[in-house]
């Protein structure tokens, strides 16, 4: 019996193996499909290309936190190489935001970024771009003229800390709008807004040509936060890191659970 046990067990971590190319130098490169499916197709430039080609970091890297710390749970596939920066800023539904902003910044697309506070204030970076920066007192928040026009990255990334530091999972799902488990996009969140909420990003996407079944890759950053990374499916080891949109009510993720009507999408 146990070696029955201990050769389902090999068996399991050579499918799971094999789905890893650990030279891989992006999400689409180091997460192989399982056998039967095949990646769903995307159309050019647009934020399903943007999520499935993002860049990877060496494979066997450990997820770190802002204050370079490793991360003290093992529940991750692959790191994406983004930065994190160096304060307690990039947390869950952060993660779900850098990743949207940098496509649409990278995309020229400046008059579509824009989230809300938790306070229900209105940060667009087109006003931040203009030269003004946000003024927060107790719960009340304003623009205030600063400095002249610039699109320079460097200052968007101080837009987005900002964001960061007043926006959260509350804020961000009363900005997106609910979609059905079986639409499932690629860029879509499953998100828990209330607190304690949490929110997880689709990567990649797959299906099964014969059967119809798909399957996704999702990421997450967390608290404190950390290097975005690509989690395992630790419900079934020899389909990770691939979860199948046949999980039934809940969704189990290695450090959080999501019911199957809390799927979201950025609005355009």
């Amino acid at each position: 019996m146990d070696k029955d046990i201990e050769l389902e067990k090999t068996n399991e971590r050579k499918v799971k193996e094999s789905l890893i190319n650990v030279s891989g130098n992006t999400v689409q490169e180091r997460i192989k499909v399982p056998e039967g499916f095949e990646r769903v197709k995307v159309e050019e430039n647009s934020y399903g290309q943007y999520l499935r080609t993002l860049p990877v970091k060496p494979d066997g890297t450990k997820v770190k936190l802002y204050n370079g710390q490793v991360k003290n749970k093992d529940v991750h596939a692959a790191v994406l190489d983004i930065d994190v920066g160096d304060r307690d800023l990039q947390q869950c539904a952060d993660a779900a935001i850098r990743l949207r902003a940098e496509y649409l910044y990278r995309q020229g697309l400046y008059n579509k970024i824009h989230f809300n506070f938790t306070n229900g204030f209105k940060a667009d970076y087109p006003t931040w771009m203009n030269g003004s920066r946000i003024a927060v007192e107790g719960n009340k928040a304003y623009w205030v003229k600063k400095t002249g026009y610039s699109n320079e990255y460097s200052s968007f990334r101080k837009y987005l800390d900002m964001v960061f530091a007043y926006a959260g999972t509350l804020s961000l799902s009363k900005e997106m709008k609910e979609v059905p488990l079986e639409d499932m996009k690629i860029g879509d969140v499953f998100i828990k807004g209330e607190g304690p909420g949490h929110a997880v990003i689709i990567l990649d996407m797959a299906e099964n040509k014969t059967t119809g079944e798909k399957i996704f890759i999702i990421a997450q950053s967390y608290m404190p936060a950390q290097n975005i990374h690509i989690l395992k499916n630790m419900q079934n080891e020899g389909l990770s890191p691939w979860y199948s949109v046949n999980f039934g009510e809940t969704l189990s993720t290695p450090e959080w659970q999501f019911k199957k009507d809390q799927l979201m999408r950025f609005r355009e």
